[in-house]
């Protein structure tokens, strides 16, 4: 399956159940929400740059073939298949969903060059085509790198993220601008980080008990893809869909948990926060039904 900006929200439900999914969306909020300066110095992290054509050639050649490993180092959900046999059918679900991603790393690199560094990007079209090229590189290297880390061996997975990590240690770069919702983003991100076991159980709770909204709420959340698409807001909407990915683990919530529905719940909220300006009260209401049901209280918008 692709991956696309607009469905930010499925490529963040791969994220929270891979171990390393937190620097994955990291790596992609840096590439959303660089100027030209950060990405002047990712480029020159590269690590041909400056060498001579033998050892860039060599260097491709060692590039391409970690590329493959990890490419077959994550199961996709695709290629599993149901045991069958006695037992509830809706946990044999979660347990194929532990295992498998819905997209791959062909999908996740083609995002970074052709999304995150696109012609959407306020900057690269001023850029030097080879300074864009080499920092696209950095960034579906340390991207992929990160996605299969449990796959890959220290060095491989090293040599794949540490220019990223060396472009980035001092100056990380700017975030994303998140728009108007930006202080109901970050009020809502405050409060999940706070969430203790009993916080977390009521969002199972309040997961088990929306179950039935399934169809009203992806609508919704395809409208607000929809609303940020015609605003020119779909960098925005998949920033802070990224961005959640790193809160959620930082919650406390596991990767079961966003197999079983809480990653769900929590991107509807902050898809229903991004674009509360631009969606009705229904679709707002059905997005931040869990935050609801949480807290007694309605979504934390901005104004």
């Amino acid at each position: 399956m692709p991956y696309s900006l607009v469905s930010a929200a499925t490529l963040g439900f791969d994220l929270v159940r891979l171990p390393a999914g937190g620097q994955v969306a990291d790596v992609l909020v840096t590439g959303i929400g660089a100027d030209a300066a950060t990405l002047h110095r990712i480029a020159a992290a590269h690590p041909a740059a400056g060498r001579p054509d033998d050892e860039r050639a060599a260097l491709a050649v060692r590039a391409r073939r970690a590329h493959e490993l990890a490419a077959g180092g994550v199961p996709q959900l695709r290629d599993l298949t149901d045991p069958g046999g006695g037992g509830d059918r809706s946990a044999r679900l979660v347990a194929l969903l532990e295992r498998g991603t819905i997209g791959n790393t062909p999908a996740l690199e083609r995002l970074v060059r052709d999304d995150v560094l696109g012609p959407e990007h306020p900057v690269v079209a001023d850029l030097d085509p080879a300074v864009a090229a080499q920092a696209a590189d950095v960034l579906a290297d340390a991207a992929t790198g990160w996605w299969a880390s449990d796959a890959l061996d220290a060095p491989t997975r090293q040599e794949l993220t540490g220019p990223f990590a060396t472009a980035t240690a001092w100056e990380p770069g700017p975030r994303p601008d998140l728009g108007p919702a930006a202080p109901g983003v970050t009020a809502f991100f405050a409060e999940l980080r706070d969430l203790d076991e009993a916080g977390r159980r009521r969002w199972r709770l309040a997961v088990d008990a929306g179950r039935a909204q399934r169809r009203p709420w992806a609508a919704a959340m395809h409208g607000a893809a929809w609303a940020a698409h015609v605003s020119g807001r779909t960098r925005t909407l998949a920033a802070v869909q990224l961005m959640t990915v790193g809160v959620f683990a930082e919650a406390g919530f596991s990767p079961r948990d966003g197999a079983e529905g809480v990653w769900n719940a929590l991107a509807g909220c902050v898809q229903g926060l991004a674009m509360a300006d631009l969606l009705d009260e229904e679709s707002l209401a059905v997005l931040g039904g869990p935050w609801t049901t949480v807290t007694g209280r309605s979504l934390p918008l901005a104004g």
